[in-house]
C-alpha cells in the first residue's frame, strides 16, 4: 500500500542565505501492506510526523521516492496531491481537527460535499457512519458542545466516509481518557478486520502499539528494526 525508499528529509532555518540545515530523516526504506496496522513509535522529535506528513504529501522529500497503491507520488503537483489524498486517505489526528463552525453532521460530510456526491447519497453515508460511531443523537451539535470522546469519533467517522483505503493517524488518542483511547482503539481494529481498511499511526502510547500488526521504531530520524505484536483483541 505504502513504500517508502531511501527517504531523506531535512528543514532549512532561518533567513535565506544564512539558514540552518537541521536533518530530520535518514535513508528511511519502510513497506507498509494492505490491510495491515502499522504503529511508528519513538521520542518527541525523532521524525515521527514528519515522516507521516511525506507519506500523505503534505511535505516533499529532498531525497527518495514514495510509492501509494503502486503509484509513484513524489513528483505530483499539490492539486494531484490534494485530488489522490481525497481518493486514497483518510485523516485522524490528536486535536481532532473539527471546523468548529459546522455541525457534527457537517464536519463527517464535508470529504463527500468535496468529491461532489449528491445529497441523498451523501446523507445515507454519512447517517450509516454516524450509527456505526454511535453519534446518529449527536448531529446537530457542534465541536463545542462535544466531549472529547465525541469529538474524536466525529473525526474517525469523517476519515472514514469516503471508505478510504489508507487511513494515517498522528497521535489519534493522544487527547482522549482511558476508556475512551479503549472504545477508539476497538473501533479501530474491528474496521480494519471487517472493512480492511490499512492504518498507519503514529504514536508514543504502548496501548495503541499493541493493537498493531508491527511496530517500526524511529530514533534520531533513523528506522529501527519493527516487530509483530499481534496482542490486542476485541
Amino acid at each position: 500500500m505504502i513504500e517508502v525508499k531511501g527517504v531523506s528529509h531535512q528543514f532549512n532555518i532561518g533567513k535565506k542565505g544564512s539558514e540552518k540545515i537541521v536533518p530530520v530523516l535518514h535513508e528511511i526504506n519502510l513497506h507498509i501492506k494492505k490491510r495491515e496496522i502499522v504503529a511508528i513509535v519513538g521520542r518527541s522529535g525523532s521524525g515521527k510526523s514528519t515522516l507521516l506528513n511525506l507519506m500523505s504529501g503534505y511535505i516533499r522529500p529532498v531525497k527518495g521516492e514514495i510509492h501509494v497503491m503502486g503509484e509513484q507520488v513524489t513528483h505530483l503537483s499539490e492539486g494531484q496531491w490534494a485530488d489522490f489524498r481525497l481518493r486514497h486517505f483518510g485523516f485522524m489526528f490528536q486535536s481532532f481537527q473539527l471546523i468548529p463552525s459546522m455541525t457534527a453532521y457537517e464536519n463527517i460530510e464535508l470529504p463527500l460535499v468535496l468529491q461532489g456526491m449528491d445529497t441523498l447519497k451523501r446523507k445515507l453515508r454519512v447517517q450509516e457512519l454516524m450509527e456505526r460511531v454511535d453519534l446518529h443523537d449527536y448531529a446537530g451539535h457542534y465541536p463545542g458542545e462535544l466531549s472529547g470522546g465525541q469529538q474524536q469519533r466525529v473525526s474517525v467517522a469523517r476519515a472514514l466516509v469516503l471508505n478510504p483505503p489508507i487511513v494515517l493517524a498522528d497521535e489519534p488518542t493522544g487527547s482522549l481518557d482511558s476508556e475512551n483511547e479503549m472504545q477508539l482503539l476497538g473501533l479501530i481494529h474491528e474496521l480494519n478486520r471487517e472493512r480492511g481498511t490499512t492504518f498507519v499511526i503514529i504514536t508514543h502510547d504502548e496501548q495503541v502499539a499493541a493493537i498493531a500488526d508491527r511496530t517500526v521504531a524511529l530514533a534520531d530520524g533513523r528506522l529501527k528494526p519493527g516487530k509483530e505484536q499481534v496482542t490486542y483483541e476485541v
